[in-house]
């Protein structure tokens, strides 16, 4: 498989990029703080075939559990997903082998202190520990200032794009100046034309940081992994990535067929099976939902998921987006863009048409809410796919 001339990083086990094996991650559906699940849940993971196993810290709870979590699993490599408490690099890093900030996140805390310093904290831990970084930049989420100055750029179908790559630059820039230069970018987005657009964009700007490709909320299978094969068929084959990681909303006891998913279209790339797109593919209905990880605050919201694509096939005949998010993080902006949003807190989903919220609603009538609107949605719209 061609492959671009990225640097090496390493984190733990695994180095990333500099022409080795791509390396296949995922991620903990458990609660952290239940340690006996998520310990399992790592390990099952890591015997999968994943090179990183990633888990979300948000509290110092979390990262008395996480400490827990590597004591009963040492082999595996383990990431750390910071939130907006990027102070919490410091009592995660001896535990871990990477830790992952969005740049987008870093605005919502402390607001007053320069980006530049924030990153700078981090990037001093992570230096002290000997670990690697990754910056994580998602469309859906990407410094307000940032997304304004490029509000616009961006040709039909990609929007947000180019303040998605400019994030990522910035950060890069931020990086080399502190003299850090073991890290890696990933720029995500739930539809695959932006995450291909974004990707190559950066590695024509800067192809010696290693690239770590996903379709973020792909969803449920065997769309989610359609969406991710579309990606990674056009960016593998071009010599573009250097990890991977398949984002796909499962029953937490399958979080093993990420990396089962990721494996296979490796090995297809690799033997040169590609799978042509099919024809209506990002036409007709599209459900975008996030993969069950531990920032799920109900685990309601992996069957809420299924039951809307079920009660939704009526419309699969039309252009229409239905989101659901399964947390706080990804669930209040990244909802905007769809026609129609779900984001589940603990008790309540709150349902929203495109920005405007239509309210809260308990999970066992969110839906028909969610129909009657699919339903004024559909009277107002032609079908575009023909069966």
């Amino acid at each position: 498989m061609k492959r671009a001339a990225t640097l090496a990083v390493r984190a733990g086990s695994v180095t990333i990029g500099g022409g080795n094996p791509i390396v296949v991650q995922s991620m903990c559906a458990t609660r952290t703080q239940d340690v006996e699940a998520t310990a399992a849940q790592a390990k099952m993971l890591h015997e999968a075939g994943a090179g990183l196993v990633r888990v979300a810290i948000d509290s110092t709870r979390d990262v008395e559990a996480l400490a827990e979590v590597r004591a009963r699993v040492p082999e595996a490599n383990l990431v750390i997903d910071l939130q907006e408490s990027y102070r919490l690099v410091t009592e995660v890093a001896p535990y871990v082998a990477k830790v992952r900030y969005n740049p987008g996140h870093l605005y919502h805390h402390e607001k007053r202190k320069p980006v530049r310093d924030k990153v700078a904290f981090i990037a001093e831990a992570a230096a002290r520990h000997d670990i690697a970084l990754r910056v994580g930049v998602n469309c859906g989420s990407v410094d307000p200032a940032v997304a304004a100055k490029f509000e616009g750029a961006d040709a039909p179908g990609l929007d947000g794009v180019t303040a998605m790559v400019e994030s990522a630059l910035e950060h890069c820039r931020y990086l080399d100046d502190l003299g850090f230069t073991r890290f890696v970018v990933s720029l995500k987005d739930s539809d695959p034309k932006k995450v291909v657009e974004g990707n190559r964009r950066f590695a024509a700007a800067r192809p010696d940081v290693p690239l770590h490709l996903g379709v973020t909320e792909a969803g449920m299978l065997p769309d989610g992994a359609i969406k991710t094969r579309i990606a990674f068929e056009q960016l593998l084959s071009a010599g573009i990535g250097d990890t991977l990681r398949v984002s796909l909303t499962l029953p937490f006891a399958e979080k093993w067929r990420e990396v089962e998913v990721g494996k296979q279209i490796l090995a297809d790339i690799e033997a040169g099976r590609f799978r042509s797109v099919p024809k209506d593919f990002g036409h007709g209905l599209n459900i975008i939902s996030c993969p069950s990880c531990s920032r799920v605050e109900n685990e309601a919201f992996v069957d809420l998921a299924f039951k809307v694509k079920e009660i939704a096939a009526y419309a699969r005949d039309y252009d229409i987006t239905i989101a659901v998010m399964g947390c706080r993080v990804n669930g209040p902006g990244e909802t905007d863009d769809a026609d129609l949003g779900l984001w589940c807190a603990p008790n309540f989903v709150n349902l929203k048409k495109g920005e405007h919220e239509l309210g809260a609603f308990p999970y066992d009538t969110v839906l028909d809410r969610l129909k009657v609107e699919l339903d004024a949605l559909i009277a107002v719209k032609k079908p575009v796919v023909s069966r």
